[in-house]
């Protein structure tokens, strides 16, 4: 039987979406939070704001959409490898993904 020992990619992609979730957060409260100032009013009015509203919208809405796609994908990728491997498996994955 061979000896299994932990899967370098699947430390590398948990180690990733540890890194990536406060990150994401961050991103999206910084945007949530500009967006949130602006609708309050009294900010900026006219037909300039109404265009940087729509702009600023549309920004939001990809930030929240990457930072949703990068985290299901990592989560995915995670919960599709294997924490643990032979050995050999181990050295070929590091190989092939340059990890230490």
């Amino acid at each position: 039987m061979a000896v299994l020992v932990p899967n370098p990619l699947y430390l590398a992609l948990r180690d990733a979406l540890r890194t990536a979730e406060p990150m994401l957060a961050e991103i999206e409260k910084g945007i949530e939070t500009q967006f949130r100032t602006f609708h309050e009013g009294g900010v900026w009015k006219g037909p300039a704001a109404k265009r940087f509203d729509e702009q600023l919208t549309h920004h939001r809405t990809r930030v929240s959409g990457c930072a949703d796609a990068i985290l299901s994908d990592l989560r995915r990728a995670l919960a599709g490898t294997p924490p643990e491997v032979s050995e050999d498996q181990a050295r070929s994955i590091r190989i092939r993904y340059g990890l230490p």
